[in-house]
């Protein structure tokens, strides 16, 4: 059973007990028509029945996380491998938005992996304007020279 339909039958359940204990242990007059002080026991009566009920209940399996060292480790950028900018692209003299640009690579530019990462920024080679590059650039802008535009 789906964990929403088992918290949805005991949330109902709950309701039910509620109703059916608040109208045989209060008097009559308080449901004549709906007040404040009513609502106040339905309310909180299917408050206490759910949280009883839910904690009656055993606790749904979970999925244990995975530790780290058992993790696949995160492969980088292998030292030579090409790929395409997908829009203009700050190249900087080291990693981070705050480092100086260097210059800018235009979309469509093919560099090449260094192999050296910090993260999400890879060291890349490029030419441009006849001129050998080399720089750090965001990865999250770069794309497989396999991949379509």
């Amino acid at each position: 059973m789906p964990p929403w339909m088992l918290t949805t039958l005991v949330w109902g359940a709950a309701l039910a007990a509620a109703l059916v204990l608040a109208a045989w242990c209060t008097p009559r007059g308080w449901w004549r028509r709906p007040n404040l002080r009513a609502l106040a026991v339905v309310a909180g009566g299917t408050a206490a029945f759910g949280l009883l009920l839910s904690a009656l209940l055993p606790a749904a399996p979970t999925h244990a996380p995975v530790p780290l060292a058992l993790a696949p480790p995160v492969a980088g950028p292998a030292q030579g491998a090409r790929y395409r900018v997908a829009d203009d692209l700050n190249l900087r003299e080291d990693r981070g938005v705050r480092a100086a640009r260097m210059r800018v690579l235009p979309a469509g530019t093919i560099v090449s992996t260094t192999g050296a990462t910090d993260g999400d920024w890879w060291r890349v080679r490029a030419k441009v304007g006849g001129h050998d590059v080399e720089g750090w650039a965001s990865s999250l802008w770069l794309r497989r020279t396999d991949e379509g535009q």
